[in-house]
C-alpha cells in the first residue's frame, strides 16, 4: 500500500502492474525501489508454491503465523470449522504502513463447511461474508470482485459513490454494476469473450431501466438492499448510523462472535438465501438476487467507465467457454421456469422493457432449438433435394433474404462501431453458432430434466489456468480443440454433416443429377449450407489438417464422421 501510493501505481495488482516492467530497467533510486517490491513479490510466489508442491505447511511457518494454529491434520477443503482472523484492526492507532499511513482492516474468513451440509457454492459463501463483514465493520458499501478480477482504477470506489450518494436518486440505488473486462483478449477475440456490443449497448440498455443486472462481480452494493430490506423513502440520509463506529469489543472477542456467523448452522430457520443475501438454489445466483432486489422496489446503475474499473482473465480454450456458457445459460433458463419468471415476479414491479431484457438471457437455453433445426435440417434436406425455402424467382424469396441481409450488416456494423475487427465479429458468429449447438441444447436438457425431478443443481467450476502450450495457441489465436468432450463431437458431426451435404449436391451438378429449375429451388440452402461450412474452418482443420495438441482427438474424428455419413443415408 505505501508503494502504491508513493508512486501512485496503476493497476494495483502486482502481476499486472510488474508484468509491464514500469520503469524497472532504470537506474534510480525510484526504479531500485520498484524492483525491491517486486523480489518480494516473487518470493512470496515461490514460497507458496513450495508450500503447495509439499502439500503441507512447514512448523517453522506455522509458527510464525498465529492463523495457522486452527489448521490441523483433520482440516480438509470440504470438511473444517469457521476461521475467522483479524490480520489487520483498522481501529488500533498502531496499525500504520512504513510512511506512518494508517491501515485499513484486514479480515481472514473461512466458513465452516461440513460434508452433510449444503454450503451453497458462491452464494453461501457471500452470504457468510455479508454476514461477518457486519459484524466487524458493517459499512454502507460492499464491492464483490471474483479472486481472478483486480480492480484496474483505484477511484472506481469514489465514482460509484457519485451514484449512491447523489442527492436525487442515489437513495434508490441498490447496486452499481461494472462491465467484465478481460486482460488476455486476443487481438480478433478469438473465443468471444469481450462482447463489446453487449457492453456497450445491451447492458446498458436494460440498465437504463433502472434493471442494470448484477452479473456476479465488478458490483458495488448497498449493504442494505443486500439483506432483503425494501426500498423506502427513510434510506435517505443513513450513511453515518449504518457505519459500527463505538465498538469496543477486543480483536478475539470480534472474531468469536464471527465464527459464529460463518457456521454451518447459523442460516437453518432463517431467511438467508430466501429473502435475505444472495438466492440459494441456482447457478446464476447474481441474476436472480439481482432481480429480486429490483423486486423490492431499488434501482440499479449499469456504468461502464472509459478508464475500465476491474479486469478479469477471459476462458483461454473453446472447452472451458463452453462450460462456463452451460453453466449461465442453465441457471438462466432455471430462473424463467422458476417463480422469479420476470413477467411473473417482476409483473407491475419492474418496468416492460427491463422484463424483457432479462428475458434475452433468460432464454439463451431454448435459443438452441431453432438453430439445430437449421444446422441439422438444412444440410440432411439439401443433400435428399428437398427445398425448404421460396424459389429464388418468387416474390416470396425476398423477406428471407432481406432479413438475412439486413441483419448480418447491421451486426457487423455495430461490432465495427464499436471497436471489434470484422475478424472479431466472424469469431463471435461461429461461437454463437457453438454456443447455441452445445452449451444452450445441453442446459436446456439439463433443466428440462431437473424441473422434472431427475436429477439436482450442480455447480461447475470454470478453470483458466492452463498450460503454456495451451497458451501459446491461445495467444496466436488457433482454436483448441484437444478433448474428448461430447460437445465436441456435436460440433464436429454437425460440420462433417453440412460438408457432405455440400458435396453431394456439387456432384450432383456436376454428374448432371440436378437439373437448372431444381437448383434455383435449391439456393437458398446452398448458400446457407456454405455459410455453415466456412465458419467451421476451423473444426475441418482441426479434424483433418492439424497434428498439435489442440487438433480434434482420433475418437473424436471417427465418431463425428460415422454420424454424419448414418444421417446422409437416410432415407425420406
Amino acid at each position: 500500500m505505501p508503494f502504491c501510493k508513493k508512486f501512485n501505481v496503476e493497476p494495483r495488482s502486482p502481476d499486472a502492474y510488474f508484468t509491464h516492467n514500469f520503469g524497472l530497467h532504470e537506474h534510480t533510486a525510484d526504479a531500485q525501489q520498484r524492483l525491491f517490491i517486486k523480489e518480494q513479490y516473487e518470493d512470496m510466489i515461490k514460497r507458496i508454491e513450495a508450500v503447495i508442491n509439499k502439500d503441507s505447511v512447514p512448523e517453522e511457518l506455522k509458527n510464525q503465523h498465529k492463523g495457522f494454529s486452527e489448521w490441523d491434520s483433520n482440516v480438509t477443503k470440504q470438511n473444517h470449522q469457521p476461521i475467522v482472523q483479524i490480520i489487520i484492526d483498522g481501529r488500533d492507532t498502531n496499525a500504520v504502513d512504513s510512511d506512518g499511513c494508517r491501515l485499513p482492516t484486514l479480515v481472514y474468513m473461512a466458513r465452516e463447511k461440513r460434508p452433510d451440509c449444503l454450503h451453497h457454492f458462491k452464494a453461501g459463501a457471500m452470504n457468510a461474508l455479508i454476514r461477518v463483514s457486519s459484524e466487524i465493520s458493517n459499512s454502507a458499501i460492499i464491492l464483490n470482485l471474483d479472486c481472478d478480477m483486480y480492480a484496474n482504477n483505484a477511484d472506481s470506489i469514489k465514482e460509484a459513490l457519485c451514484f449512491f450518494m447523489d442527492e436525487e436518486r442515489g437513495h434508490q440505488i441498490a447496486f452499481v454494476q461494472h462491465p467484465q473486462k478481460y486482460n488476455n483478449i486476443t487481438k480478433n477475440d478469438l473465443y468471444g469473450n469481450s462482447s463489446p456490443v453487449l457492453n456497450k449497448v445491451e447492458l446498458p440498455g436494460v440498465g437504463g431501466y433502472g434493471s442494470a443486472l448484477y452479473c456476479g462481480t465488478g458490483c458495488f452494493h448497498r449493504r442494505t438492499s443486500l439483506c432483503g430490506t425494501k426500498y423506502s423513502e427513510e434510506h435517505k440520509g443513513l450513511w453515518n448510523s449504518e457505519t459500527r463506529k463505538d465498538d469496543n469489543r477486543t480483536v478475539h472477542e470480534l472474531e468469536e462472535a464471527s465464527k459464529v456467523l460463518a457456521s454451518c448452522g447459523f442460516e437453518k430457520g432463517t431467511q438467508w438465501g430466501k429473502e435475505m443475501g444472495l438466492i440459494y438454489g441456482c447457478p446464476v445466483e447474481d441474476v436472480v438476487t439481482g432481480l429480486a432486489i429490483q423486486c423490492r422496489g431499488w434501482k440499479s446503475v449499469y456504468y461502464n467507465p472509459d478508464n475500465t474499473a476491474f479486469i478479469g482473465v477471459a476462458p483461454p480454450t473453446l472447452d472451458i467457454a463452453l462450460v462456463q456458457f452451460t453453466r449461465w445459460s442453465d441457471g438462466m433458463f432455471q430462473i424463467f421456469l422458476s417463480k422469479y419468471c420476470p413477467f411473473i415476479y417482476g409483473h407491475n414491479k419492474i418496468k416492460l422493457g427491463a422484463q424483457m431484457g432479462y428475458c434475452v438471457y433468460l432464454l439463451w437455453a431454448p435459443s438452441s432449438l431453432p438453430l439445430l433445426y437449421y444446422a441439422i435440417a438444412l444440410p440432411f434436406s439439401l443433400f435428399q433435394g428437398i427445398p425448404l425455402f421460396p424459389d429464388i424467382r418468387s416474390r416470396w424469396f425476398i423477406p428471407f433474404a432481406y432479413v438475412f441481409v439486413s441483419k448480418n450488416i447491421y451486426s457487423l456494423a455495430e461490432a465495427l462501431i464499436f471497436g471489434s475487427t470484422f475478424k472479431a465479429w466472424w469469431n463471435l458468429q461461429r461461437m454463437w453458432v457453438h454456443r447455441r449447438t452445445t452449451s444452450f441444447f445441453f442446459a436446456f436438457i439439463d433443466c428440462i430434466v431437473r424441473q422434472l425431478g431427475l436429477s439436482q443443481t450442480t455447480f461447475t467450476l470454470t478453470a483458466k489456468v492452463v498450460t503454456d502450450d495451451v497458451s501459446k495457441m491461445y495467444q496466436q489465436e488457433i482454436m483448441d480443440f484437444g478433448s474428448t468432450s461430447i460437445m465436441f463431437t456435436v460440433i464436429s458431426t454437425l460440420a462433417m454433416l453440412n460438408l457432405f451435404s455440400l458435396i453431394g449436391v456439387v456432384v450432383k451438378v456436376f454428374m448432371g443429377g440436378l437439373e437448372c429449375k431444381d437448383m434455383e429451388k435449391l439456393v437458398s440452402q446452398v448458400v446457407l449450407c456454405g455459410l455453415m461450412v466456412t465458419v467451421n474452418g476451423p473444426v475441418y482443420e482441426a479434424l483433418f489438417v492439424r497434428k498439435d495438441k489442440g487438433s480434434m482427438p482420433g475418437s473424436v474424428m471417427f465418431k463425428s464422421i460415422v454420424l454424419a455419413s448414418l444421417a446422409c443415408l437416410i432415407p425420406l
